[in-house]
């Protein structure tokens, strides 16, 4: 399952070169899942390293993990971090052990540092008394769908190949209806072969107050799907979505991806892992204790992930040094060359780390969504531009 953007507030006092603390957590509660989606990187493919560990986190190594969150936090001053409930499904926990361990870290880490906790969750198992108590321990829920509408989501089945809309769309609604204020959004992976604006309207009648449009993590030796030719599918996607977004007159719901591609252009900050150049903070715990890089990079081959090190042995600073992680906080340094003469750099700042990677050569490569980005990002920035903001164009853009 897709990780949602979370950015708690920096640090009063960033430092200004790496290593830079991690600030958000993510934490694998259930390492299963109760749908089988077809596409499925982390469970169907080329990494296998879940199938050896434990299904649920054990008590010691949530205790452990809170311990530790807690010890980072308070060694880098940190005034806030992002708590992300994971898995497999993170539902199969239980709600009160989903509450009982964010409450543990909010115990551990030091007086003054906010814990914003969210659950990212297939939403086929959420009730209302499940609901209740993730409210009442200000646990926001995220939810994974394909869609607005039941052929959206014709792949997402659950072991036995049963439809999971259904459910999704019940517990969709009930949130929306009943917990507005633990709605955190929706997070869609981009299908280029459905229409755009009929995929994000009807997205709009599941009422999310925030949209995650992910590209399919694919590579240069895992070509994404639909990804054969010379065009550009996903960015011509992206780009009829910007136009139905942008020309509704308010803003119906956020999109993450298109206010932070506004917010490159107009030379602000924003913390995605998808553009720009903002340090990479996110680190995973998995369900044994194992300390390992975000799971996207399991789409690229076994064990790409790993790190080595665990939350009974290691710290989380020692995770910091790990070559892997320093690569990732390198900012244009750890870039191709191809990348860093782009006019494009400081808004695309290469794509996503994953999509950059090719069999031999690593991951100093272009992303595999190259085209796609530049199409996509020049199209917000004419459209930017028309709306008479200076700065888009003083940005160089071309």
């Amino acid at each position: 399952m897709p990780v949602p953007h979370s950015e708690p507030p920096l640090p009063e006092q960033a430092p200004s070169e790496p290593p830079f603390p991690f600030r958000q957590f993510i934490v694998k509660m259930h390492g299963r899942c109760n749908l089988a989606c077809r596409y499925c990187y982390l469970y169907e493919g080329p990494d296998r390293t879940w199938r050896t560990r434990p299904a649920a986190a054990p008590p010691g190594v949530l205790a452990r993990t809170a311990a530790r969150i807690g010890e980072h936090a308070a060694a880098h001053g940190l005034k806030a971090v992002s708590l992300v409930l994971h898995g497999g499904e993170p539902l199969l926990a239980g709600a009160d052990a989903l509450a009982r361990f964010t409450g543990l870290v909010r115990d551990r880490v030091p007086e003054g540092c906010a814990v914003h906790a969210t659950v990212q969750t297939n939403a086929t198992l959420l009730t209302e008394r499940r609901l209740a108590v993730l409210a009442r321990h200000s646990i926001r829920v995220g939810i994974s769908l394909d869609g607005g509408l039941p052929e959206h989501n014709a792949q997402r089945t659950d072991h036995a190949g049963r439809p999971s809309w259904p459910a999704a769309a019940r517990g969709a609604r009930l949130i929306a209806e009943r917990h507005p204020e633990a709605y955190a959004g929706i997070l869609t992976v981009v299908d280029p072969t459905t229409d755009p604006v009929e995929l994000y309207e009807s997205l709009l009648v599941l009422r999310p107050p925030a949209l995650d449009l992910l590209l399919p993590h694919g590579n240069w030796s895992t070509r994404p799907p639909h990804h054969e030719g010379p065009g550009t599918p996903y960015g011509d996607w992206l780009c009829a979505v910007f136009d139905r977004w942008w020309g509704a007159g308010r803003r119906e719901t956020r999109v993450r991806l298109f206010e932070e591609c506004l917010a490159l252009l107009l030379g602000l900050p924003a913390a995605t892992e998808s553009l720009g150049l903002a340090p990479f903070d996110a680190v995973v715990v998995e369900t044994d204790g194992s300390i390992e890089q975000v799971d996207s990079l399991k789409s690229c081959y076994e064990g790409a992930a790993r790190t080595g090190l665990d939350v009974f042995r290691n710290s989380f600073d020692q995770a910091l040094r790990h070559p892997g992680v320093a690569a990732r906080q390198a900012g244009a340094d750890s870039l191709a060359a191809q990348c860093r003469a782009c006019p494009l750099l400081s808004v695309c700042g290469g794509g996503h780390y994953a999509h950059r990677y090719r069999a031999g050569h690593g991951f100093t490569n272009p992303s595999v969504y190259c085209a796609d980005l530049q199409r996509f990002i020049r199209h917000v920035a004419r459209r930017l531009a028309g709306a008479g903001t200076p700065a888009a164009s003083e940005g160089g853009v071309p």
